[in-house]
């Protein structure tokens, strides 16, 4: 005899999926840093990518997924979309005013920030770090 059991949802660990549309960050290489949009799946391991060039600076290159870190943002476009059409979705998605409201754009704007500091500006940063320090231990 087979017992049926009723079949439960269970819902998927994952929310970011490699697809076409997906807006992704490079980690490494020449353009480390800046966001692209997956146009085209190559195979398991590398994916075609495109800035658009004229607002991330990404050009259409072939990319592996490791190189890749994929994001919550995803616009729709069309598999294999040329360059205008890319640009006028990423624009009309918003997607670099959605992507600078995420905490990890701002970690990551606030950690080159910190990279870019003069040796005078470290020590302002000290010195403030200091006095805060002092008035809190004042009020305590």
């Amino acid at each position: 005899r087979l017992k049926l059991r009723r079949e439960t949802l269970v819902k998927m660990p994952y929310t970011r999926f490699v697809e076409v549309g997906r807006i992704c960050l490079v980690n490494y290489g020449p353009d480390a840093g800046k966001l692209c949009t997956i146009v085209d799946i190559v195979d398991g391991n590398k994916c075609l990518v495109d800035g658009p060039r004229k607002i991330t600076g990404v050009s259409r290159q072939v990319m592996p997924f490791k190189r890749l870190a994929l994001t919550d943002l995803v616009c729709k476009i069309e598999r294999s979309a040329r360059d205008a059409e890319i640009t006028s979705a990423f624009e009309s998605a918003e997607i670099i005013s959605k992507w600078e409201s995420t905490s990890w754009a701002k970690k990551l704007a606030a950690k080159s920030k910190r990279a870019n500091l003069n040796d005078f500006d470290r020590f302002k940063v000290m010195v403030a770090r200091k006095q805060k320090a002092a008035a809190v231990k004042a009020k305590m």
